[in-house]
């Protein structure tokens, strides 16, 4: 008998989430991740929770339909790492048709099946809020909706999630072998220490690295399916105060977003470019910091340089290779590969994907193997994720109800905490009546309590873990800062 129904090779949006829907269907589910949670694209993305307007352009409806059918599916799954956002598009004839653009967004509001999120609308520049920021020669907009996401967080939370449910979620684990017969036989090194499992059938989840791991890992090789993208990204200290987001047309018919991003910063994304070499090395160059700066420059009347950005991030996008020549007209959607040859257990490959359809992702994974496994019932579209047991517009009542149980938070330091744990706040404040109960203060507002919880349930083990995918206190804390985090946390795991 197999140690496990079930290995998953990969921790990022796509791996956690087909974990958590095969636990939850009781199967024995074991992760494997070769560094920690989301450190891949999953941490890098544009975290939109969005259907993509542009890919419209490319005729992608039944994309575009699935994922705009999720926004509100995973808005009510996690209300606290989700929330609407509204997506203003100055009007530019020399770019697009704004008939068609008017078009194109009653297809997406139609496509929607919206119950929650608002109607596109007109929006004139001259006298609305909206048009403060922008140059005075943009005169008219459309406004419409999409949704904004905790991309890294999400990626955590469907692993606690999963964990509780009674898979086994393994971090900074290399797969470095898997043979294959009636069982896979899979060979794991954490941190040089060796050891095998076996399972009945084996998920090849590992995004940008997939391919790597057909020829390195598999053995014999499969035939290369991706095509890799990278998606460029930066922040800079707020352009406007307002919180809509925009969505500016570049001169080369690209489309890059300026979003209000951490209270006091906007984030600047994204480009597209075609990638080789090392996922994990990807960083953005001058010449994409300058291209992101420039678009926003020639939309808003406050000029950025790339001596703005405060923090330029990268990610590496596996997109299956469907032959499209230019980098941004490469489909989108995913595609599970599954090998099921006679007498020898399943391998399921995942290309492609987004952020926004990672569920409906998992759910069709189990759908591939369900020959394989007693019959079981998808589940997740009407679940919470861990802390998001609340209505979707619950948010405020949330923060009030803690600064009520713990007032000596500030309105900031509650704001943040229950963004990011929602109704689980309680397992770090616990009991807490004063703020020197959580211990050691690093920075910002985090505290001692709060990182032995990131530690013990979040499977954070360094500073980066703690500082930039389970949160994004990286932006505020200083070098010295980081330093006292990291020896701390180096001292918590002797």
């Amino acid at each position: 008998m197999a140690d496990f129904d079930l290995v998953i090779i990969g921790g990022g949006i796509n791996g956690v989430g087909i974990a958590r829907d095969a636990a939850g269907r009781g199967l024995k589910v074991m992760l494997a991740e070769q560094g920690d949670l989301a450190s891949g694209a999953s941490s890098a993305s544009s975290k939109l929770i969005h259907g993509g307007l542009r890919y419209l352009e490319h005729g992608a409806l039944r994309l575009v339909r699935a994922a705009l059918r999720e926004r509100e599916v995973l808005l009510r799954m996690a209300p606290h790492l989700i929330r609407p956002l509204r997506f203003v598009l100055p009007l530019d004839e020399t770019r697009r048709s704004p008939t068609l653009i008017r078009l194109g967004l009653r297809v997406y509001d139609w496509l929607g099946g919206r119950e929650i999120l608002p109607a596109t609308r007109s929006v004139d520049l001259i006298s609305e809020e909206a048009g403060q920021p922008l140059r005075r020669r943009f005169h008219r907009a459309y406004e419409y909706s999409d949704c904004f996401a905790d991309d890294s967080r999400l990626v955590v939370v469907n692993a606690i999630d999963a964990a509780e449910r009674g898979a086994t979620i393994r971090t900074r684990t290399r797969c470095v072998r898997a043979e294959r017969g009636e069982v896979w036989r899979i060979v794991l090194n954490t941190r040089g220490q060796r050891d095998v499992v076996t399972a009945r059938a084996l998920i090849n989840a590992t995004g940008a690295w997939a391919d790597m791991v057909g020829d390195i890992v598999l053995r014999p090789p499969m035939q290369p399916r991706l095509r890799l993208d990278k998606g460029s990204h930066i922040v800079v200290p707020r352009l406007y105060e307002q919180d809509r987001a925009y969505i500016l047309q570049a001169a080369d018919r690209r489309v890059v977003f300026a979003i209000p991003f951490e209270h006091d910063f906007t984030l600047i994304s994204t480009t597209d470019r075609s990638f080789s070499g090392d996922p994990a090395a990807v960083m953005p160059t001058a010449d994409e910091i300058d291209y992101l700066c420039e678009v926003a420059n020639d939309y808003f009347r406050a000029t950025i340089t790339p001596a703005d950005a405060v923090w330029a991030f990268a990610g590496v996008r596996a997109l299956y290779d469907d032959g499209a020549r230019a980098a941004q007209d490469v489909g989108r959607d995913y595609v599970l590969g599954v090998d099921a040859r006679a007498g020898a257990a399943p391998l399921l490959s995942v290309y492609g994907g987004k952020l926004t359809t990672y569920r409906r992702l998992a759910e069709d994974a189990l759908k591939e193997l369900s020959r394989f496994f007693p019959a079981t019932q998808a589940w997740t579209a009407a679940s919470s994720l861990p802390g998001g047991d609340f209505f979707h517009n619950g948010m405020p009542a949330l923060v009030e109800r803690t600064r009520s149980r713990w007032p000596f938070l500030t309105g900031d330091h509650a704001r943040r905490l229950t963004a990011a744990y929602g109704t689980r706040v309680g397992e770090i404040l616990k009991s807490a009546t004063r703020l020197d109960d959580l211990g050691m203060r690093f920075g910002a507002d985090l505290t001692a309590a709060e990182v032995r919880y990131l530690m013990v349930r979040e499977w954070a083990q360094t500073a980066d873990d703690v500082l930039w995918r389970r949160s994004k206190l990286g932006l505020r804390l200083t070098d010295t800062q980081r330093a006292l985090l990291d020896d701390f946390m180096k001292k918590e795991k002797v």
